[in-house]
């Protein structure tokens, strides 16, 4: 929403999902779930502010059920 606030502690392509995958943090104190996935936000690629989805979900696939597909 206009402010720096938070950080990416790795990012790379995740081949599973099709899309680029940054890991971070978000300092979220006195937020619902509901209320900060509401809001928007833009990843400093660079100089460059790419729009990032947040996810409150791992990406991990424990049952290997994507890669049967």
């Amino acid at each position: 929403d206009g402010e720096i606030v938070g950080y990416l502690s790795s990012g790379g392509y995740g081949h599973t999902l099709g899309a680029a995958v940054g890991l971070g943090y978000v300092p979220s104190e006195g937020q619902s779930a509901a209320e900060v996935l509401a809001s928007s936000y833009e990843i400093d690629v660079k100089g460059t502010r790419v729009k990032a989805t947040a996810s409150l979900k791992p990406m991990y696939d424990p049952k290997s059920e994507k890669v049967r597909v």
